[in-house]
């Protein structure tokens, strides 16, 4: 009894993987959408000024420069 119902969750389990995985394979940007996705408020960071106070803010509580991307913090460990 217990195999089989270890063996039904390794079933669903496999289903559930391969659901997620699939999900996303299937989708592409139509051509009518391609100019809404490459308009300026499509970006991560849409305006600069934005991005330069967020940069500010991060500098001054890190106090360290730059950093974008990289591990560590600024006390120089990694």
């Amino acid at each position: 009894m217990i195999r089989t119902a270890r063996r039904a969750t390794e079933v669903a389990l496999v289903i559930a993987l391969l659901g997620l995985v699939s999900g996303c394979a299937a989708m592409s940007v139509k051509p009518w959408d391609r100019d809404l996705l490459a308009q300026k408020k499509m970006r991560f960071a849409p305006s600069r000024t934005e991005s330069a106070v967020d940069e500010h803010i991060y500098f001054s509580k890190e106090g360290s420069a730059g950093g974008r991307g990289v591990g560590g913090g600024g006390c120089g460990c990694n």
